[in-house]
This record gives C-alpha cells, structure tokens and sequence, in this order.
C-alpha cells in the first residue's frame, strides 16, 4: 500500500509537469488550428531566461517569470505574425514552419551554450517533506499548484472575458465570427502569445527541477502532445486533466511492469485515445471547444 501511494503521488507530480506543458499547446490548436511542434523549445527558451535571469540579474528563479512570461508573450506574437500568419491558407506550410522553428531554436541555443549543460539550485524547489510514506519536493508540488491555478483562470478568461468569447466565437467558426465583427487575426495573434507565454512559465517552474539543456524541449514535447490527444485538441480541461491521467500511466507501468518503458505506455495510450476517440476524452469530434466541458 505504501508503494502505490508514493507512486502515486509521483504520478500527480509527474501530471502538474505535463498538464502546464499541454495546456498552451492546445490553446494554440484549439483557437489558431496549428499543432506547434517548437511549443516544447519554447518551454527550453523560459528555462534558460529563468536560468539567465536568476544567475545575471540575481532575481529570485520564481520571479523571474515577471521577466521570462512577458518575453515569451512577445515571442509569440512575432511567431503568429511572422511565421504562421502568412501561412494562413497553408495548413500543411504552418506545421513545417513550426517544425523549422523548433530546429532554429535549438540549434541558435546549442551554439550559444556550446550544449552545456546547466542546472538551477534554489533551496525552496529542492527542499522535501513528508507526506504519510511518500517524500514531496516543493519545486514539483509548485508546479501542481500553479498548473491547478492556471487552469482555472483559463477557464474563466474563456467563459466569462469578452476575449473568451472571441476565442470561442473563432474556434467555432472563423468566417462567422469574422462576420459577427470579431477580430479573427488579431485572436489568432494574442492567442499564440498566451499559448507562448504559458510555455514560459512552464519553463521556469522546471527550471529549478531539470537540468537545462537544448534538446530539454523535447522531453516535454513527447508529453505534451500525448496530453493533448488524451484530454482533447483544443480543450484546456482536457489538458489539464489529460496530464495526470499519462501521469498515472508514466508513473504506474514504469513501477509495475518496466520502468525504462514509462513514455511507450504513454504513447500506447495515445493510439488508442487517437483511433477510438479521436476528439479526445474531453473533446467533441468536429468541434472541440476551447476550455472544455
């Protein structure tokens, strides 16, 4: 009984990593249609911001997302009007251009850092207590807490804000909401600044947990995706409650059966997900809805 609570807890840890990982990345899709396969190096992009921001500026690594969140904001923006939107009638053009990013990134990071690696120590994310048989570190218990937060923020910006419903209005039907007077562009645009942002707060908060490399994006990448396929494309609940359930598979198949086989059980549940269900555990085919239900 106490390995199974200690794992898991190791899987709702593992599930706050994944669910803050997945959740720009299906807001992206959900409202600007584009599957963003550089969504991972933007989340290595914030860990070395939080890195650099911590170790030159002397900013305390939590607080550097007042500097890494905005910067990633902007990043985002010129991704969406540089790259994307003149792709706009190219879906197939929009996915490589992504995959181009993702190489220009790494690559531009890998010739700064010559691919040292990197680690960030703040005693608070590394410091652990004890909960019944399972020891908890407060770097990842942060992680669930601020992706719990996160989450339900999104969901009330999205039901409840004027740009929500924009969001809404465009995930539905772009040419009637354009019709309606809605901004299509301009909702793409702020859309893919928040997906880009949230990946950066994604980055800091597992900066002070992984070590930090160039090829760190891919990691969570792999994740995010089979996240977004379970929870949903386009859902944000999806997405968040799809990162503890590939928790639960990581977490469980690599204790019980092979623990070098944790992200193939994952992405054995991602088939399944993709060919039985193929909107996802909280989607609705042919119209899934950002936020979810």
């Amino acid at each position: 009984m106490d390995d199974f609570f200690r794992i898991l807890v190791i899987a709702l840890l593992l599930g706050g990593i994944y669910g803050l990982v997945a959740m720009g990345l299906s807001l992206i899709f959900g409202v600007v249609r584009v599957v963003n396969f550089a969504q991972g190096e933007l989340v290595m992009l914030g860990m070395y911001g939080a890195y650099f921001a911590n170790r030159e500026l002397g900013i305390n690594v939590y607080l550097t997302a007042f500097v890494v969140v905005p910067a990633l904001f902007v990043l985002g923006l010129l991704i969406q009007r540089l790259v994307i939107q003149p792709l706009r009638d190219e879906a197939a053009m929009q996915l490589l251009a992504t995959f181009g990013l993702l190489i220009l990134f790494q690559s531009a990071v890998l010739a700064a850092t010559r691919g040292d690696t990197y680690t960030l120590t703040d005693r608070f994310a590394r410091d652990t207590f004890k909960f019944a048989s399972a020891n908890i570190d407060y770097g990842r218990l942060s992680i669930v807490i601020v992706t719990t937060v996160i989450a339900v923020v999104l969901r009330q910006v999205i039901q409840q804000t004027t740009f929500g419903r924009s969001m809404r209005a465009v995930t539905e039907d772009r040419d009637a909401a354009r019709l309606m007077g809605v901004n299509v562009e301009r909702t793409f645009l702020i859309t893919f600044g928040i997906g880009a942002a949230l990946a950066g707060l994604a980055g800091v908060m597992l900066a002070p947990v992984y070590s930090i490399t160039p090829q760190i994006g891919a990691n969570f990448i792999f994740a995010g995706f089979a996240v977004v396929v379970v929870g949903g494309l386009g859902s944000v609940t999806g997405a968040y409650i799809g990162g503890f359930l590939i928790g639960a598979v990581e977490a469980f198949s690599g204790y019980y059966l092979d623990p070098t086989l944790g992200t193939a059980f994952y992405f054995m549940v991602f088939l399944v997900v993709l060919v039985v269900r193929p909107a996802g555990l909280f989607g609705r085919l042919g119209s899934e809805k950002v936020g979810g239900h």
